[in-house]
């Protein structure tokens, strides 16, 4: 069994995600704004008709600062039956990884929550950190940014 994944950076980390759940890449636009919304939620924009809240992955992980340049991307993804943007530090490429070459994560007990990390692969020399985005935007996040979205 194999595994495609979407790889992307956020600060200096390498990250996966299953490529079947990405509806499409785009450049990054600023959102509109969502008065009381938590610091990771960015606002929403308007994708074709439908208010697509946008979540800052660097900020929801505490990884890196958030920067938005030229080289920030928003991965429009659906997940648990909802479209929702991340944004990320830029896309970097679709790879095909063996079942075997994905690793457990290792346990850090209650200091570090990694129940969002399907595994750890090592991939030109490079450690990729394979996320289940599903419950990366949890239930809590996924209700917040669907009432938000319908408030828009």
């Amino acid at each position: 069994m194999k595994r495609e994944l979407l790889t992307f950076t956020l600060g200096t980390e390498s990250y996966g995600l299953d490529i079947l759940k990405v509806q499409e890449i785009r450049g990054y636009e600023p959102p509109t704004r969502i008065a009381n919304a938590p610091d990771f939620i960015k606002g929403v924009i308007n994708l074709r008709g439908h208010i697509v809240p946008i979540v800052d992955l660097r900020l929801k992980l505490s990884v890196g600062e958030a920067r938005y340049d030229g080289s920030t991307v928003v991965i429009i993804l659906n997940v648990l039956g909802r479209v929702v943007g991340v944004v990320v530090d830029g896309v970097s490429d679709v790879i095909t990884l063996p079942e075997d070459a994905v690793k457990p994560a290792p346990e850090f007990g209650a200091v570090l929550d990694t129940q969002y990390i399907l595994g750890l692969a090592t991939v030109e020399g490079q450690l990729l950190i394979i996320t289940d985005i599903e419950k990366l935007m949890g239930a809590r996040e996924m209700a917040l940014v669907s009432d938000m979205a319908e408030g828009a």
